[in-house]
This record gives structure tokens, C-alpha cells and sequence, in this order.
């Protein structure tokens, strides 16, 4: 039996499932990131990004719809869905934002070391923290303040402008870390509005393989098999990674454990060298450290 959240706080064995299991969404997000770089080390071609998301998302979008309508009817009819147009549009804004960040993330795992990539995307809580104060009005104290330079200067590590190393691939990576702060911001909001969870997931899945069929149409690579399989796992990873998070948040307080997501930098790095020989130079691991290091003092107690 699941606790009710006025207990969490007490039952230390709850506080350790709920570290358990955002520690196996991280490793399923490690996973991902893993899968979609193998897929293009299959004997076919090289896949476009936006043709490994839509596999990723269809995946992702049959758990949704089994999880949201395999619900008892009661349940369903208690969820809210949104209110209004800008309940509406929140929404929205929430599934464009994350459809961008999935695409620039797939693209950067595919051209740069896997952990730079996850590194990159993992800034997305500190953009939230500074969408929300611009978006929603929300106060920003000084530590707060202070974790957002933080990051992005370990983001900065990570990219690493005005080098020899910086690529396209990076900032896209970044960027992929913006538009998951902006899709997080918004969650924030509908979450607020009590918008049900199940129906923010299904409506985001099946708008992400929506907004992936025009590029299909126009540019589907032929895969083998294998690649389709690689795609598969993709998807698998990602769905433990979601799943992960919400059995973690049912068991814990969110300021408790979210800093453990943040193992999901070190899951993808040592999967990147045991998978394709990956090792992150000395900028990366130094980013790496002040990234997670925001991290923890943003989100300690």
C-alpha cells in the first residue's frame, strides 16, 4: 500500500523506495540515451533524430494510453482535464516545448559523447526555476539565483564555446535543457491547476508522434530490423525512466530526492564508455561536477 503524503516525511523506508526508484528512472533514462546512439551503429544508416523520437514516443504513447484508460472508470471521471483556453494552451505549450527538447536531445546524443548530452539536458530544472519566475511570477531567492549561473556555467563546461571541440550538436544539446525547462514549467502550472497527470502524458505522447509524421513523410530512413530494435529498448528506457519518477514522487516529497536524478549523468557516462569507448574530457567531468553540485545545493533540505 502506497502511504498518503501527510506520512512520507515519517516512514524512513518510504524516503529509500522513493530514492530506489528515482534511482531506476535515472538508469532508464541512461538507457535511452544508449539505445538511440546504438541505433545508429546497426549496419543501416545513420537515423534522423526526429525518426528516432517518433519510435520513442510511439512506444511511450501505447503505456500512456494503457495506463490512462486501463484506470477503474471511477478514477477517470475524477481526473480534471483543462480548464478554459489558457488551460488549454498550457498544455499545449507544455507538449510543443517537450517535443522540441526530445528532438534536440536525440540529435545530440547521436553527435556528441552520450554524458555531454544527458549533462546538457539535465539543466532543465534550473531553466524552470527562471521560466517560472518570468512565466508565472514565481520569487526566485538567491540560492536559487545563484544554482541558475551555476549551472549554466557547468553547461558552458560541457559545450565548450570558442574551442576546437564546439559544435552545433552541443548548443542543440543545451538547448534541449531549455525546452524541457520551459515544458517543466508548465507541467508546474497545470499540475497547480490539478489538470490530471495521466491525461498530461497521454496528450504529450501522441502529440510528439503527431508532430514527428510530416518529417516522416517527407524523409523516413529505411531501418533493418536491429535498428528497430535499438528504437524498441529506446522507448522501453524511456518508459522506465517516467514510470521511475512517478513511483518516486508517490513515495517522497520531490525536494527530497529529485537531486538523485542527477545520477543519471554518471548512469550515461559509464554506459557511453562501456557501449562506444566514451571518455568525457577534463572540461566535461569538471561541468559534470558543478552541474550536480547546483544540484545538490539547490535542492538540499
Amino acid at each position: 500500500m502506497i502511504p498518503k503524503p501527510s506520512t512520507l516525511n515519517s516512514q524512513p523506508s518510504t524516503y529509500r523506495k522513493g530514492i530506489a526508484c528515482i534511482l531506476l528512472s535515472a538508469f532508464g533514462f541512461a538507457l535511452m540515451a544508449m539505445f538511440v546512439r546504438l541505433a545508429d551503429g546497426c549496419g543501416g544508416e545513420p537515423l534522423p533524430a526526429i525518426q528516432k523520437a517518433f519510435f520513442r514516443n510511439l512506444v511511450a504513447a501505447g503505456i500512456a494510453a494503457w495506463f490512462f484508460w486501463g484506470r477503474p472508470t471511477r478514477q477517470r471521471k475524477e481526473g480534471r482535464l483543462p480548464n478554459g483556453v489558457r488551460g488549454w494552451s498550457d498544455l499545449l505549450l507544455r507538449a510543443i516545448f517537450g517535443t522540441c527538447g526530445i528532438f534536440a536531445n536525440f540529435y545530440a546524443i547521436s553527435h556528441i559523447p552520450v554524458g555531454d548530452a544527458m549533462a546538457l539536458n539535465k539543466t532543465a530544472p534550473f531553466f524552470t526555476l527562471l521560466l517560472s519566475w518570468f512565466l508565472l511570477g514565481e520569487r526566485m531567492t538567491m540560492r536559487q539565483a545563484f544554482c541558475v549561473v551555476g549551472a549554466f556555467v557547468g553547461a558552458m563546461l560541457v559545450v565548450k564555446p570558442g574551442s576546437q571541440v564546439f559544435s552545433g550538436a552541443a548548443l542543440l544539446g543545451l538547448s534541449s535543457g531549455f525546452c524541457a525547462g520551459a515544458a517543466y514549467a508548465f507541467l508546474h502550472k497545470l499540475g497547480k491547476e490539478g489538470v490530471d497527470s495521466a491525461f498530461i502524458i497521454l496528450f504529450f505522447s501522441i502529440f510528439s508522434c503527431v508532430a514527428c509524421v510530416p518529417f516522416l513523410v517527407c524523409g523516413f530512413c529505411p531501418m533493418n530490423g536491429l535498428q528497430l530494435l535499438m528504437l524498441i529498448g529506446a522507448g522501453a528506457g524511456a518508459a522506465l525512466g517516467q514510470f521511475g519518477i512517478t513511483w518516486a514522487y508517490r513515495f517522497a516529497e520531490p525536494r527530497q530526492i529529485v537531486v538523485y536524478d542527477y545520477t543519471c549523468i554518471l548512469f550515461t557516462a559509464a554506459l557511453g564508455f562501456l557501449a562506444f569507448g566514451q571518455i568525457p574530457d577534463l572540461l566535461s567531468v569538471l561541468g559534470f561536477v558543478v552541474i550536480i553540485g547546483m544540484a545538490i545545493i539547490l535542492h538540499r533540505r
